[in-house]
């Protein structure tokens, strides 16, 4: 999906987004971190924006796990693999409107319906995941 219309700058300050406490992957580890995101792009593979992903779901469900690893306090794994994170310029080339958000953040609360059993999520942080969550992709937000 090619963009088509012009990139949208949402009124907020990324800066502003909830800060995520490292306790979070200390009680997870690597390897909660990276089921978590594979329960989220199983949901991603069956929702309406399937064709915003690539053909290897795996794939990008290991790189969104890499950033997730690194933004909850593990290893710098991302910006080894990948580099610098940039996910809003990486994004741009996808049309990525309110819809599509609330899509994407559904599926990943979704995901995080049984987090403390399934991923070692300690659930007196899941309020503030969840804000992050929102917070990140309302900035993720770039076609009007």
């Amino acid at each position: 999906m090619a963009r088509t219309k012009p990139i949208h700058v949402p009124n907020m300050d990324p800066s502003d987004m909830p800060s995520l406490d490292p306790a979070i992957y200390a009680s997870m580890g690597e390897e909660g971190v990276f089921r978590m995101l594979s329960e989220v792009y199983c949901r991603l593979e069956a929702s309406s924006i399937r064709g915003m992903f690539g053909e290897d779901m795996q794939e990008a469900s290991q790189r969104s796990a890499a950033f997730y690893v690194q933004l909850l306090g593990g290893p710098q794994m991302y910006n080894e693999r990948y580099g610098n994170p940039m996910m809003r310029r990486r994004h741009f080339p996808f049309e990525i409107d309110e819809a599509s958000r609330v899509v994407w953040r559904d599926c990943f609360y979704a995901a995080l319906e049984n987090a403390e059993n399934d991923y070692g999520f300690p659930p007196e942080h899941l309020p503030a995941f969840k804000a992050f969550l929102e917070r990140f992709s309302k900035w993720m937000v770039n076609t009007a």
